[in-house]
C-alpha cells in the first residue's frame, strides 16, 4: 500500500536503521587489524590515510551536561562519577525464565560453573570481573557481567560462556535484558489470576516477565485464570514482540496493534447482542474488558540508554523531552482507565528527564483526584538502589530556563504547557502574567534578542522555584553509577475509585478557528503536529478536563483536539526514535509475521475506528469448530475427556477445512475473544494462544488416520493429557534419538521399546524420557520434571520432529545430569541408515517441517 497508511515519522524511523556503534565499531576494529582499508573504488589504503569521513561518537554534549546539572538529578559532588560511567559501556545482563523446565539446571550451571571459572579468569587478567546474580532480583535468576563482546571472544572459558547465552536466548531458557528494564514488572505485583496490559510492550522482554509470573506456580498440563495483553502502535515492532513472547509458548497472551493512548475499551457492543455462533447466542462472561495491573512503559527520550545507545549524545536535546510529554500524559490516563478499581499501575521511562518522569506523575495525580494515589514502595526490593522523585525542576525552552508557566511567552504555548512545571498551574488569569507576556512578546517580535534572553534569565533567576506540594519523591528514579547500570524511572500507582467524569466537552480545534472567523480546513491541516511515537495530534491548549472511566474510543476521539499532546517537537526530536531506545535486546529472527497493513483508515485526517468487519490486512480469528477434525485428533492421541477442547481452539483462516494451524487459548483468552466477537472486533489481533497442532503434509503424513501432529509448543500442556501414541524411552535411547534424529525399531539399545514404537499407529508420537525409578512397563507420569520430545513413527523407524537446536539444547542437559549421576559418558551407538521415506518433502509449510525431514532424509 505504499506507506500511505501509516505516518511519516513511522516510515522515517522503520525503513532507515538507526546507527549502531558497536556495529560500526567492530568493521573498523577489524580494519585496525589488518591496518589497511579501502577507499569507494576499492583500492587499499595505508592505515595512515583513514577515511575522514569516520568519526567516533563523541560521549559528551554541552547541552545535555547543562541540563541535567541544572536539574540537581544528582548533586554536584557525584556529577564527575555520574557522568564518567554514563559515558562507559553497559555492562550486559539476562535473565533466567523462571517457567523453563531447566531453570534450576541453568541456574546452577552458572552458580557452579561458569562463576566460578570466569571468577578465575577476572582473578588471571585482573581486570574484569565475573558473573554475578543481581542482589536485588529475586531467587537468583537475574545476572549481571561486565564482559564486553572482545572480552567474550577472548579465550575458551569465555567463549563457552558467549555461546552459552546465545543458545539459551534463541530457545527462550534465558533473555538477554538490561538490567534496569526488569524493574518495573517487580513492582506490579502479579498474581496468576489478573489480567494484565501492557501497553507499548515491543520488543516484548518485559511481557515475558509477566507472562513468567502468571505462570509462576502452575502445575503441568493446567493453565493460569490471568491472561496478558501485550500491545505495541507499530506493525514490525509487533512482529519481535510475538518472536520474543514465542518462546515462552503460552496460551494465556493476545498480541493487539493499537496505539496506546486510544486503546480500545473492548466492551458488549448492543449492535451485536443478537450474534450466532453456529446458530448459538454468545454469552461473553465479561462485558468489558478491565485490567487488574497496566504496565506503562512509554516511549521517551531514552537518555538513560546512553551507555548502550551511544549515538544518543550527539542527538540529544531538550526538544526530544518537551516534546513527548503529551503523548506521556495521554497513554498514562488511557491505562488508568482501563484499570480496575484496586488495580495497579506502573509507569515508568528510560529516561532522567523530569519533564517525561515527575512531570508527568504530578498530571496525573491531578486529573486523577483522589482517585489515583501514589504508592510508596520504598521498601520492596531493598538491595535496589535508587533515589527519590524530584518536587522541584524547571522547563528550558528555547535556550532559556522557566521556573513557572507564568514565564512562558504566549507565542510558546502551544508547546510548553503547565503540566510541565511543578505546579501544573496556568496562570491565565493573574495580572502578573501580563507583565511576563509583554517580555516574552519583546522577545518573540525582534528587538535586540541577547538583551532579551538576558532579561528573561534575570526574571527568572529572581523568581521563587516552584516546589510540587504532591508526594512525588515516593517515585523512584535508578541512576547509572549506583549499581553500575542504565537510567531509569519507576512510579506505582494505586486506582481507589472511578475517575472523575469529563464535566463539559471539550471545545474543538475546528470550533476555535471557526470562532475566530478562519474556516479553511487547509489552516486546521497545518495545525496537526506527528509525535515521535508516529501519532497525530491537535497543537492546542491544555484542559483540565479528566477522562471518564473506562472512556469509550468515541469519547476519546471527541476529546483529542484537546489532549496534551500539543507539544511542538524540534526537529532533532523526531531524528531520533524512542521506543527504539529501550531496554532489551532486539531478538534475531521473527516468525510468524503479521501482515504490514496497519488496518486503520483515517478520513480528513483522523483516525478512523472500524466497529465491525475484519480489521483491514490482519487474518482473522476464528473459533475452531469442525468436529470430525476435532474427534480424530482426541481419538487418535487419546486425550482425555477432563481435557477442555470446546471452544478453546482457533485459527487464524475462515474456511476451517483447509486449516493448517490449529492454536489453542486459554478461558481468560477464550472470554475476551467472546467479548470482542460479540463487540464489533474492537481489537485489532496480531496474535494469539498457543500452536496446539499442526496439519502433516508430508507424503507419509498423508497415510496416518489423523492428519495434525502435535506441536513442540503444544505439547507441554497437552502430555499429561495424551493416553495413547507415547512410548517412553530409556536415557540411552532418548540420548539417541537427539543426536541421530532418526532410528529404526530394531536398532534402539532397549528392544522393548523398539517393539512398543512398531506397535503405534503411522504418524505423530511422543517419547518420554524414563526416570530411574520407573520401569518398562509402568506407564508414563508426567510432572514438573518430564522430558518429552514429538516424533515421527514412520514404516520402519522413528523420527524426532524438533528443531536442531532445541535438540543439541536438551542434549547439553541430558549429558550435565547424566555425568552428574553416573560420573561416566553413555556409551555412543550409532543406528543404521534413516529410511529415507520417513517423510516426504513435498508442500513444506514451515521451517520447523523443513527442518524435520531435513534431519528425517539424512543418509
Amino acid at each position: 500500500m505504499g506507506g500511505r497508511g501509516r505516518s511519516r515519522t513511522q516510515r522515517k524511523h522503520f525503513r532507515e536503521s538507526r546507527d549502531n556503534v558497536w556495529k560500526h565499531s567492530r568493521s573498523d576494529s577489524q580494519q585496525q587489524e589488518q591496518e589497511q582499508e579501502q577507499d569507494d573504488n576499492g583500492n587499499n589504503k595505508s592505515s595512515n590515510n583513514k577515511n575522514p569521513s569516520w568519526e567516533p561518537f563523541a560521549t559528551q554534549n554541552p547541552s545535555f551536561d547543562e541540563y541535567y546539572k541544572e536539574q540537581g538529578i544528582v548533586s554536584p559532588e557525584e556529577w564527575d562519577a555520574f557522568i564518567e560511567v554514563l559515558r562507559k559501556p553497559l555492562p550486559a545482563a539476562f535473565r533466567i525464565n523462571s517457567s523453563s523446565q531447566f531453570c534450576g539446571d541453568i541456574r546452577m550451571q552458572l552458580e557452579n560453573d561458569f562463576m566460578k571459572c570466569l571468577q578465575a579468569e577476572a582473578a588471571d587478567g585482573g581486570e574484569v570481573v565475573g558473573i554475578r546474580p543481581l542482589p536485588w532480583y529475586p531467587e537468583n535468576l537475574a545476572w549481571h557481567s561486565n564482559f564486553s563482546r572482545m572480552q567474550l571472544r577472548k579465550n575458551q572459558t569465555l567463549e563457552r560462556f558467549h555461546e552459552f547465552l546465545k543458545l539459551e536466548n534463541e530457545i527462550g531458557n534465558i533473555t538477554r535484558q538490561e538490567a534496569v528494564s526488569m524493574v518495573p514488572p517487580l513492582f506490579l505485583d502479579v498474581h496468576p489470576d489478573h489480567f494484565v496490559l501492557d501497553m507499548c510492550a515491543a520488543p516484548g522482554s518485559k511481557t515475558f516477565q509477566l507472562l513468567e509470573m502468571i505462570y509462576e506456580s502452575i502445575e503441568p498440563g493446567s493453565l493460569p485464570s490471568g491472561m496478558v495483553v501485550a500491545n505495541d502502535v507499530d506493525v514490525q515492532r509487533c512482529n519481535l514482540l510475538i518472536h520474543q513472547t514465542k518462546r515462552m509458548c503460552t496460551a494465556n497472551l493476545i498480541v493487539t496493534n493499537h496505539e496506546a493512548q486510544h486503546f480500545p475499551s473492548c466492551h458488549l457492543n448492543k449492535n451485536f447482542a443478537n450474534a450466532l455462533e453456529n446458530g448459538v447466542a454468545m454469552e461473553p462472561s465479561v462485558s468489558q474488558l478491565l485490567f487488574d495491573r497496566v504496565l506503562c512503559d512509554v516511549p521517551c527520550s531514552g537518555d538513560g540508554t546512553l551507555r548502550k545507545a551511544p549515538d544518543i549524545w550527539r542527538k540529544w536535546s531538550v526538544g526530544m523531552g518537551n516534546g513527548i510529554h503529551g503523548l506521556q500524559v495521554q497513554i498514562a490516563m488511557r491505562g488508568i482507565s482501563l484499570l480496575k478499581v484496586g488495580g495497579r499501575i506502573v509507569y515508568s521511562t528510560c529516561s532522567m528527564n523530569p519533564v517525561e518522569n515527575e512531570a508527568v506523575v504530578a498530571e496525573i495525580l491531578r486529573r486523577c483526584g483522589g482517585s489515583v494515589e501514589l504508592l510508596d514502595v520504598s521498601n520492596e526490593l531493598p538491595q535496589l538502589v535508587r533515589r527519590p522523585g524530584l518536587k522541584k525542576w524547571k522547563v528550558r525552552d528555547k535556550g532559556i530556563w522557566l521556573a513557572s508557566y507564568k514565564d512562558v511567552s504566549k507565542f510558546r504555548r502551544a508547546g510548553i504547557t503547565p503540566s510541565m512545571f511543578p505546579s501544573g498551574k496556568s496562570y491565565m488569569d493573574t495580572s502578573e502574567n501580563d507583565n511576563h507576556t509583554d517580555l516574552g512578546e519583546r522577545h518573540d517580535n525582534g528587538g535586540d534578542e541577547n538583551s532579551e534572553k538576558k532579561d528573561l534569565e534575570a526574571l527568572t533567576d529572581v523568581l521563587d522555584e516552584e516546589i510540587s506540594t504532591l508526594p512525588l519523591e515516593r517515585c523512584m528514579r535508578i541512576v547509572p553509577h549506583d549499581q553500575n547500570t542504565g537510567a531509569f524511572f519507576i512510579a506505582v500507582l494505586h486506582k481507589l475509585s472511578p475517575l472523575p467524569a469529563i464535566q463539559k466537552k471539550p471545545t474543538s480545534l475546528y470550533g476555535k478557528l471557526k470562532s475566530n472567523n478562519t474556516s479553511r480546513p487547509e489552516k486546521l491541516a497545518k495545525d496537526v503536529k506527528e509525535d515521535i511515537n508516529g501519532v497525530e495530534f491537535n497543537s492546542t491548549d491544555v484542559t483540565e478536563e479528566q477522562l471518564p472511566e473506562a472512556v469509550s474510543d468515541a469519547d476519546l476521539l471527541a476529546a483529542s483536539d484537546a489532549d496534551l499532546l500539543g507539544n511542538e517537537l524540534e526537529e532533532s526530536a523526531l531524528d531520533t526514535d524512542p521506543s527504539k531506545m529501550c531496554d532489551e535486546i532486539e531478538p534475531k529472527g521473527i516468525q510468524d509475521p503479521v501482515d504490514k497493513e496497519t488496518g486503520l483508515e483515517k478520513v480528513g485526517g483522523k483516525r478512523k475506528l472500524q466497529s465491525q468487519g475484519k480489521w483491514k490486512g490482519v487474518d482473522p480469528v476464528v473459533f475452531f469448530s469442525n468436529n470430525d477434525i476435532v474427534d480424530s485428533i482426541t481419538t487418535f492421541y487419546g486425550i482425555d475427556e477432563s481435557f477442555p477442547f470446546s471452544g478453546h481452539l482457533v485459527t487464524r483462516n475462515s474456511d476451517t477445512n483447509h486449516v493448517k494451524r490449529i492454536y489453542y487459548v486459554s478461558k481468560s483468552v477464550k472470554d475476551i475473544l467472546e467479548l470482542n466477537l460479540k463487540g464489533g472486533q474492537q481489537l485489532k489481533i496480531t496474535s494469539i494462544g498457543l500452536k496446539m497442532f499442526e496439519r502433516q503434509s508430508s507424503k507419509e503424513g498423508s497415510l496416518s488416520p489423523c492428519a495434525f501432529r502435535i506441536s513442540s509448543e503444544g505439547l507441554p500442556l497437552l502430555l499429561p493429557h495424551i493416553t495413547k501414541q507415547i512410548v517412553h524411552a530409556s536415557p540411552v535411547d532418548f540420548k539417541h534419538l537427539l543426536e541421530y534424529k532418526t532410528i529404526k525399531f530394531a536398532d534402539f539399545v532397549d528392544a522393548e521399546f523398539g517393539e512398543k514404537a512398531s506397535k503405534l499407529m503411522l504418524g505423530c508420537c511422543v517419547v518420554v524420557l524414563r526416570k530411574d525409578d520407573e520401569s518398562s512397563a509402568d506407564p508414563p507420569k508426567v510432572d514438573a520434571s518430564t522430558i518429552a520430545i514429538g516424533c515421527w513413527r514412520g514404516r520402519t523407524n522413528v523420527s524426532v520432529m524438533v528443531t536442531a537446536i532445541d535438540c543439541q539444547e536438551m542434549l547439553e542437559r541430558l549429558s550435565m545430569r547424566m555425568e552428574t549421576k553416573n560420573g561416566s559418558e553413555l556409551p555412543e551407538t550409532k543406528p543404521s541408515d534413516a529410511d529415507p521415506e520417513v517423510l516426504g518433502t513435498n508442500d513444506v509449510e514451515s521451517k520447523e517441517d523443513a527442518e524435520t525431514i531435513e534431519m528425517a532424509t539424512v543418509g
